[in-house]
């Protein structure tokens, strides 16, 4: 466990940021994207753009955002964020900004669950550009959380990279989301690598962890 102190122009407040809460956190995220994944290819895969989504099909794609959402708040407790007045300005950890990014990537999750509800009574391609959208703006988010949290946990990385690739996946869900050809299996794509670099994550944190920096 490492200790950080950040000091606020208004408050002092002492952040514990726990590696090890991270890991077995980051291990939960991977198994819900490695279910979600497998129950989209076992359920879903022969969706395509012109099709409306089955129950299932509706189900999963309104799940994924909105646990999106409830992980962000729970990572930011863990992390030790939100702790405090909230009202100064934090002084070279940049940890008042990335509490701000975390709640604006809450309200995005949440906001893009209620764009799935709506979505999915149209077609798979209408759920596709949701989706699309989501993963790029989230993973811009997630890019500006890890590049900040590196100098208070470290082992960011691998969060760096997922996030860029966010980004390049959600352009190009979003791009092809018109396609008749482009299908739901296109998103179990996405969150497969995700979960990749969480298992990255979780070894590169390990790893840190023991070597006591």
């Amino acid at each position: 466990m490492t200790r950080t102190a950040i000091t606020s122009t208004t408050t002092t407040t002492t952040i514990t940021t726990t590696p090890s809460g991270l890991r077995s956190f980051y291990l939960l995220r991977v198994v819900f994207s490695l279910v979600w994944v497998a129950l989209v290819l076992t359920t879903s895969a022969s969706l395509v753009s012109r099709d409306e989504p089955t129950v299932i099909a509706a189900v999963l794609l309104v799940v994924y955002p909105l646990w999106d959402a409830i992980a962000t708040l729970l990572e930011r407790r863990m992390a030790g964020t939100g702790t405090g007045t909230g009202t100064g300005t934090d002084t070279g950890t940049g940890t008042g900004t990335t509490n701000r990014v975390t709640v604006v990537n809450i309200a995005l999750g949440l906001a893009t669950t209620i764009g799935m509800i709506i979505a999915v009574f149209s077609t798979i391609g209408t759920a596709l550009l949701v989706f699309g959208i989501w993963a790029l703006l989230s993973g811009a988010i997630q890019l500006v959380v890890a590049i900040r949290r590196r100098r208070a946990v470290g082992a960011q990385w691998p969060m760096i990279i997922s996030g860029g690739q966010s980004v390049l996946a959600g352009a190009v869900l979003a791009g092809m989301s018109a396609s008749a050809t482009s299908g739901l299996s296109t998103v179990a794509g996405y969150s497969a690598f995700g979960a990749f670099w969480f298992l990255v994550s979780v070894i590169a944190l390990g790893k840190r962890g023991r070597s006591g920096h």
